[in-house]
């Protein structure tokens, strides 16, 4: 058996074919593409004069796979160099080269009688010990492998990816009865700590664990839906966080996924069920309508919703006309929006007799009774189907989670008043004195058999609120938390709202750097949240401009710098764990660390220009400092080349679409790490840590930083002055760019000048108090505050 892939092929380059390939590539494995040779040639073939037997008509479908790789959105690729790594192919031609690989996936279409016998062939060139996998969304695993031999049966298994690749966690793995334990085994770990998703083992059953209770919910709301009455747009006003499922709530989450997909995927319980299931799981006659009319969703323009101009409008199951999109409205929903946490929101609304309530009990009740009749079916354990949930639909509580949440004893005791069927297992948890199905003592516990179950914990995840209850935190204000995470490191955690910057943050970051010179190995500065960080606090320093407290916005803005030299000085080593949006002091809080464990996922980009100033936390100093230092010693470079990176960079206020695009920005240098399991993120920091302490870790030595001074601050403005003539920025946009050079150019001294930071650090303040102080940027500063985006001024 293979200990390692190191090289990889996906067989069929449809979306989800390509996808992998993508996120494969990502990760750095080379990975062969194939699909089938055309048989007929494109109008374009034929002028350009090509045949059938032509290398480039044969690949076809596999290189415009590729080709749509780099157009897609969201990108399937984390940077467009790893298309480099994808090699397109055919299965008629190319099938030999499968000798040369640890892993095959199977990705063709839908047809079990088809995949049989792609099978076929894949057994006559794979190696020996290679892997071999089906990404079916529900087709029998064990009986795609029917015929094969032996050795193919050991080694193969299900591996369900969940669209798109690149972004979705759960991984389902889905042994045969003749799948190697040590095969098993290693896949599992393999698509947790290298493919970085949730590996849910799930059972061979129609489509396992997430698309079974996905598609059954979704289809129970379709049949609510109609029977009270409701709009498309209503539903989805209150099937989003409200109740803890993402912002694209039922319907737009289908025009997403595609309606033609999702009758398909349903359409596989539907045939393997009976009785009231079967009922469940078939398709309403206007989705087949729609089906029939080609309103797929996004990918054909229209779908639940389509976006006429710039308004959308909703569809009319009955008329299957587009109508205005509507919101449902009712008390129960305005006091579910009072109540804080989606656990009080959620017991606000379900409970609730209005038709809001009403509706949410009516869709949730079935989902809740139909994941647990499933049990043993679909899976082994209750957090196994929370997990897939979660991981696979964005849920932020699983079915068990949620029926926790809403109280177990109170709504058991409703669904049986109302003549449904509660499974015996769940009756009998409440009649003998449990009331939830967790339950949190030192460590989460689970129930099952009569008894409460450790939660599997995994070595490589780290959990700060656990921490927390252990007794591990060490100091605490309203915005962070110092906490010792083992092993001699301690963490510092942001938890004020968005995790924004601002005076006790920095408290908290003095007072940690302190601590840890004294007790500790080293720090790592990362959380647990929506996002590692979006900036300092807006709403403090727009507050105290309009009140003319500049002296107190030179002292935040001072103590923000000293804090941050603390962070680049600190005798111990810190590490910066970004994640998500990390974005203006976010990232200015990571750049003068030791080194940053990014995620795949981490959007970094210095971004204050938006709200009319400039980084005001050392970002334009430690930015240009990094560009520096990314230049191999002893190479000769051009140092205006290099003022005038950084000064776009924060000029356009760019941000990173994923880790590895930070690290092309500059943002990460070449030493920084990149964890692709986002769970894995703080344990990998903290491993780096004790690595650098134990390397015998010293600070860096202060150097004076060369300039381009006067002629290289001309020189950047010459851009500035271009688009202000020709209409794309503003003059205040302008005036902002002024400002920006003068402090990426190292004020009014000769080119190439040797200045100290704190000399930059200077430049900086002084740029950033004379901004806040314009009208013109504090009306930025408002707008994003209350639109939550940029205003044009």
């Amino acid at each position: 058996m293979v200990q390692r892939i190191n090289k990889a092929a996906v067989l069929g380059s449809g979306i989800m074919g390509s996808g992998i390939a993508a996120h494969l590539a990502n990760i750095g494995i080379p990975t062969l593409l194939l699909d089938i040779v055309p048989r007929e040639l494109t109008d374009e073939e034929k002028a350009k004069g090509l045949t059938l037997e032509d290398k480039v008509v044969r690949n076809r479908f596999a290189e415009g796979a590729l080709k749509k790789l780099l157009k897609q959105k969201p990108a399937p690729l984390t940077s467009k160099k790893n298309l480099n790594l994808i090699q397109a192919g055919n299965m008629e031609d190319d099938m030999e080269k499968l000798s040369e690989v640890d892993w095959i996936i199977e990705v063709v279409v839908e047809n079990l009688d088809i995949k049989k016998k792609v099978f076929e062939q894949v057994e006559r060139y794979r190696k020996e010990g290679s892997i071999v996998s089906s990404n079916t969304s529900g087709i029998s695993i064990e009986a795609m492998s029917e015929g094969r031999s032996e050795e193919f049966q050991k080694h193969f298994l299900g591996t369900h990816f969940f669209n798109p690749p690149r972004y979705l966690k759960l991984l389902e793995v889905i042994p045969t009865k003749q799948t190697s334990p040590e095969v098993l085994e290693f896949m599992k770990q393999f698509g947790e700590d290298v493919l970085g998703k949730g590996v849910v083992l799930a059972k061979d059953t129609p489509n396992f664990i997430g698309n079974r209770i996905g598609t059954y919910g979704l289809l129970v709301t379709v049949q609510e839906m109609l029977k009270a009455g409701l709009s498309v747009g209503e539903v989805d006003s209150i099937t989003g966080p409200l109740i803890g499922r993402p912002k694209s709530a039922t319907f737009r989450t289908l025009d997403v996924v595609g309606l033609d997909t999702f009758i398909h995927v349903a359409n596989n319980v539907y045939e393997k069920v009976e009785g009231e299931e079967k009922k469940i799981f078939e398709i309403p006659s206007f989705m087949k309508t729609m089906l029939e009319n080609g309103w797929l969703g996004s990918k054909s323009g229209q779908g639940f919703f389509v976006k006429k101009g710039k308004e959308i409008l909703e569809l009319n199951p009955e008329t299957l006309e587009y109508e205005p999109r509507k919101k449902l409205k009712s008390a129960a929903v305005e006091a579910s929006k009072q109540a804080k946490g989606t656990v009080n929101k959620m017991k606000a609304l379900v409970y609730a007799d209005d038709p809001a309530g009403k509706f949410l009990w009516s869709i949730l009740a079935p989902v809740l009774t139909y994941s647990a009749e499933l049990l043993g079916e679909i899976a082994d354990d209750i957090v196994a189907i929370d997990q897939a949930m979660k991981w696979g639909f964005g849920w932020k509580f699983g079915p068990f989670e949620t029926w926790d949440a809403i109280g177990v004893e109170k709504s058991v005791q409703k669904m049986e008043a109302e003549g449904m069927k509660v499974p015996v297992w769940v009756k009998e948890m409440v009649a003998n004195g449990h009331p939830s199905f967790y339950k949190e003592d030192e460590i989460s516990m689970f129930y099952q058999n009569g008894e409460y179950k450790p939660v599997p914990q995994n070595p490589k995840v780290i959990d700060l609120r656990q921490l927390k209850k252990q007794g591990k935190l060490i100091k605490k204000n309203a915005g962070a938390s110092l906490i010792d995470i083992g092993d001699g490191v301690a963490l510092l955690e942001f938890h004020s709202p968005n995790n924004a910057l601002g005076l006790d943050t920095i408290q908290m970051i003095n007072y940690s750097i302190d601590e840890v010179e004294k007790n500790y190995k080293g720090l790592v500065i990362g959380n647990q949240g929506k996002n590692f960080c979006v900036g300092a606090n807006l709403a403090m320093m727009l507050m105290e401009a309009q009140d003319d407290n500049y002296f107190e916005l030179d002292m935040v803005i001072r103590n923000f710098h000293q804090a941050m030299m603390k962070i680049k000085y600190s005798a111990k080593p810190v590490v910066a764990a970004p994640f998500a949006m990390t974005l203006g002091g976010g990232t200015e809080v990571c750049l003068p660390t030791a080194h940053i464990q990014a995620t795949m996922e981490t959007y970094m980009g210095l971004v204050e220009v938006g709200v009319g100033l400039i980084p005001g936390g050392g970002g334009n100093k430690e930015l240009y400092i990094k560009h520096l230092e990314s230049i191999p010693n002893g190479v000769q470079f051009d140092l205006q080349n290099v003022a005038n990176k950084v000064f776009e960079s924060i000029a356009m206020a760019k941000v990173s679409t994923s880790g590895e695009e930070a690290r092309d920005n500059n943002f990460l240098n070449k030493a920084d790490g990149i964890s692709v399991n986002q769970d894995h993120q703080l344990y990998d920091a903290k491993q780096v840590v004790i690595s650098l302490f134990e390397r015998g870790y010293t600070p860096p030595i202060r150097k004076k930083v060369p300039v381009v001074g006067e002629t290289g601050y001309a020189a950047l403005l010459l851009g500035a002055q271009t688009m202000m003539k020709s209409g794309y920025i503003s003059e205040h946009d302008y005036t902002i760019a002024k400002k920006l050079a003068y402090v990426i150019a190292g004020g009014k001294v000769p080119f190439g000048t040797k200045v100290d930071e704190q000399y930059l650090l200077d430049l900086e303040r002084e740029a950033f108090l004379s901004l806040i102080k314009e009208p013109k940027s504090q009306q930025r500063m408002q707008h994003m505050l209350l639109k939550g985006k940029p205003l044009r001024n």
